[in-house]
């Protein structure tokens, strides 16, 4: 195993991939990447500058820590939302492609099967919560974001350029770890999807205070190919799970 690095944790996840058939899975899955590049590309990280890893209905990048993450977060903003809906108009209703988006930091090793480290979990935790998903379902939007709070707190509530923090709410989101905070963007839902008040959860249960040291592997979040650049090589080969949709 690789001694944990410091990365900017990046997830995209297709919602209702499940429910598709053959053919449009794998026209999803090449409009998704093309919007991850170029997300990643308009926010000024090129290919020498990530790792990425396939998860069928997903994909996860792992962003070198001099990346801007304010440009990023911009981006996610600003750009992705726009590629979605240029995607989108082009084809049926049926085939749109709508995104759950999770952003966050932390250290992560890397072993013989692939990626490790509980800030990784974490984020993972965030792109699965129900409080992203509910807001997916109850907004005609083509994607949601959320960030962990040590995006918000680092980078999020200075409002750089393109980032309004009054746009982001706090939510709660419940893990296997215990409850932890997160940022939502957009207005709360009407089902529940702000979470719960702001100071429901104590301080030492922000992503900064977890030491939860937990794989990352296919039982967990599915089957996964990782790509990259340089001399380094992923394997994710095991079986995927089956997930709530």
């Amino acid at each position: 195993m690789t001694n944990p690095v410091h990365r900017t944790i990046l997830l995209f996840d297709i919602e209702q991939f499940g429910t598709r058939d053959d053919v449009e899975q794998a026209f999803l899955r090449r409009l998704l990447y093309d919007v991850v590049d170029a997300t990643l590309l308009d926010a000024g990280i090129d290919e020498t500058a990530r790792l990425t890893a396939d998860r069928g209905d997903s994909v996860m990048a792992l962003i070198d820590a001099q990346a801007s993450v304010p440009a990023l977060v911009k981006t996610l903003l600003t750009e992705t939302p726009a590629l979605l809906h240029n995607k989108n108009r082009l084809i049926a209703t049926s085939a749109r492609m709508r995104l759950r988006i999770a952003l966050s930091s932390g250290y992560v090793a890397i072993d013989d099967n692939g990626w490790v480290g509980s800030d990784l979990n974490h984020a993972v935790r965030l792109l699965d919560s129900d409080p992203l998903r509910d807001a997916l379902k109850e907004r005609t939007d083509d994607s949601v974001l959320c960030v962990s709070d040590a995006i918000y707190q680092g980078v999020v509530r200075h409002g750089p350029l393109g980032v309004r923090p009054d746009d982001f709410h706090r939510i709660t989101v419940e893990t296997k770890e215990g409850p932890t905070v997160a940022w939502l963007h957009g207005e709360p839902g009407p089902t529940g999807s702000a979470g719960s008040p702001a100071g429901s959860v104590p301080a030492s249960n922000s992503p900064a205070s977890q030491h939860n040291d937990i794989r990352i592997n296919g039982d967990q979040y599915g089957q996964a190919g990782g790509t990259h650049h340089g001399d380094q090589h992923f394997d994710f080969t095991r079986p995927a799970r089956d997930e709530r949709r």
